[in-house]
């Protein structure tokens, strides 16, 4: 009885062979200052294991997904009626990642299924969510795939595969590159083993991002106080024109 147990236990999707990550990032803070231009991120690993790999199984995949911030927006599509282009449909996204990268080391459709796909939400389609949809939008994917298109053109979102090397099944790594325009906030590194279609073991680490120095001092006063801020401003603009014109007087005479 106690071998049948152990048969069946080692056929369960996971359970046959005890394999964890360890990994580790390049840096876990990236400060964003007046000459930001982006930043790489180094994500390396290995593969514990408690008893070797039994004979017959796949070989070995990982999938390496950097999400930032979510967003709430509103994705409106625009029709020509009477010779003028207005809004004739809006869906509103609750959960759309500002930045989303996937890495793997193998095409991704021949790694993961669907339903580890929905369980983990791991492809965009599953990263992001629709939670409010006009009665107009009868078309609602249509939506979120504009959302993707375009983000994707702007190197916010990206599918990168076959970039994650992994020698013998062990130690992997990959370079994740953040752009310029970041969204202040923690970034989740999430890592995923998987073998046989199924995802065996998961780690997730965090990056903070937020901006130092003067950009902070200024996001931080405009958020806070509005008011005060808008009024310096202008207060700066009123001086910096005056001061120009009163340098070019003085040149003139």
């Amino acid at each position: 009885m106690t071998r049948l147990l152990l048969m069946l236990l080692l056929l369960l999707p996971g359970a046959a062979a005890a394999e964890e990550i360890v990994a580790g990032l390049s840096q876990s803070a990236v400060s964003i200052t007046a000459d930001f231009s982006g930043s790489e991120i180094l994500i390396y690993g290995a593969v514990k294991r408690d008893t070797p790999v039994p004979e017959g199984s796949g070989p070995l995949r990982v999938i390496i997904t950097v999400q930032g911030p979510d967003e709430t927006l509103t994705v409106r599509r625009k029709d020509r009626r009477f010779g003028v282009w207005v809004n004739s449909a809006a869906v509103e996204i609750g959960h759309a990642p500002s930045f989303y990268a996937i890495a793997t080391s193998a095409p991704l459709r021949e790694i993961l299924t669907q339903t580890e796909d929905m369980r983990h939400s791991i492809t965009l389609p599953r990263a992001i969510r629709a939670v409010g949809i006009s009665d107009d939008a009868d078309n609602a994917p249509a939506f979120t795939e504009a959302l993707q298109r375009l983000r994707t053109a702007g190197n916010r979102y990206r599918l990168e595969e076959n970039t994650v090397s992994l020698t013998e099944e062990t130690l992997f790594r990959t370079d994740i590159a953040l752009p310029a325009e970041l969204t202040d906030g923690s970034y989740f590194v999430r890592i995923f083993l998987i073998r046989d279609g199924h995802v065996i073991d998961t780690l997730k680490r965090a990056i903070w991002v937020r901006k130092a120095g003067l950009e902070r001092f200024l996001f931080e006063a405009a958020q806070d106080q509005p008011l005060l801020y808008g009024l310096a401003s202008l207060m700066i603009a009123a001086f910096a024109g005056w001061a120009a014109s009163a340098l070019f007087a003085r040149l003139r005479w």
